[in-house]
């Protein structure tokens, strides 16, 4: 299932970066979702607990490409609330950069 329709690198800095989605197993959790939402996601990239994304290590199973040069959601279009609020610049967004040695967004 195909469900990338997301900006290209030039429109957004999250394509060229990707450290919100590779910062914790912990983070990509479920919080507002509904039943309906959650069962658009694929089951291969939901953890054991259905309680949030799998995670390889820290990084989102959905995640693809290198974080901090070219990255994508590959289930972007039905990815969970935490992933839609995280935005370009904000808290989480910094708190991830600087983990991954990446500067702050300008």
């Amino acid at each position: 299932m195909e469900t990338g329709d997301h900006a290209s690198a030039s429109e957004s800095p999250c394509q060229s970066c990707g450290a919100c989605c590779a910062y914790s197993e912990n983070w990509p959790r479920f919080t507002t979702e509904d039943d309906a939402e959650l069962d658009l996601i694929p089951a291969r990239f939901v953890n054991a607990r259905q309680s949030g994304m799998r995670c390889d290590g820290d990084r989102c199973s959905a995640l693809s490409g290198q974080v901090g040069v070219e990255t994508s959601c590959t289930i972007y279009a039905v990815r969970p609330e935490v992933c839609r609020t995280c935005m370009p610049g904000d808290a989480e967004c910094v708190m991830a950069r600087r983990k991954w040695g990446l500067p702050p967004l300008d």
